[in-house]
């Protein structure tokens, strides 16, 4: 029986990603910066990962999807495609955020530190008794902490290893957005017009 198939994909910040293994190996990645665009290109990203390895959707056993921190609008658009798409096929959907992607496989402790908007980092730290969240500032004004170090994966190679890892897990809750700060958008203060019916 050959091992499970497991899509991952990500566009919490400038770029949409996807990565499809099998089991531990790679068969297609692709990462592409953009700045905007994401919700029109990430499924035909997808359907290119997926033809890429000779694969279709049906073959697929779990969705990795990464959950942020990261953009507001571009975390909804991954998160709302996974859920849809394993609601779909009948598969579960893992949602990842992106500082446990970047933490995969490295040695702990250690801290990861992933670009954000105005010259801020996104960053965490991992390892035995630390209790850290995920956390935006200026790299250089961070508290003292383990040694940071670099992910040894793509970010979607990441997620999609561990979605492989935790689909079994009978516990495992929905993908949803992580968001380190409220959106920029506010609801209208004013009340809205009056609907006659």
């Amino acid at each position: 029986m050959p091992d499970a198939l497991s899509l991952g994909f990500d566009t919490s910040a400038a770029h949409c990603a996807a990565a499809l293994l099998q089991g531990d190996r790679v068969l297609a990645h692709r990462h592409e910066d953009m700045a905007k665009g994401q919700a029109e290109r990430l499924f035909p990203l997808l359907l290119e990962v997926l033809a890429e390895a000779g694969a279709d959707w049906r073959d697929l056993s779990v969705i990795g999807v990464g959950t942020g921190p990261g953009n507001f609008t571009g975390i909804r658009i991954a998160v709302a495609a996974a859920r849809g798409l394993a609601l779909s096929l009948g598969i579960p959907a893992v949602g990842v955020s992106a500082t446990e992607a970047a933490a995969l496989d490295l040695p702990r402790p250690c801290r990861v530190a992933l670009p954000a908007r105005a010259g801020e980092v996104i960053w965490q730290d991992f390892g035995p008794g630390l209790v850290s969240r995920a956390d935006q500032g200026v790299l250089h004004s961070l508290p003292p902490g383990p040694p940071l170090m670099s992910p040894v994966h793509p970010l979607a190679v990441a997620i999609a290893r561990i979605a492989l890892a935790r689909r079994a897990d009978p516990d495992l809750p929905r993908p949803a957005p992580l968001y380190l700060r409220p959106a920029d958008a506010a609801p209208a203060r004013d009340r809205g017009p009056l609907i006659l019916t």
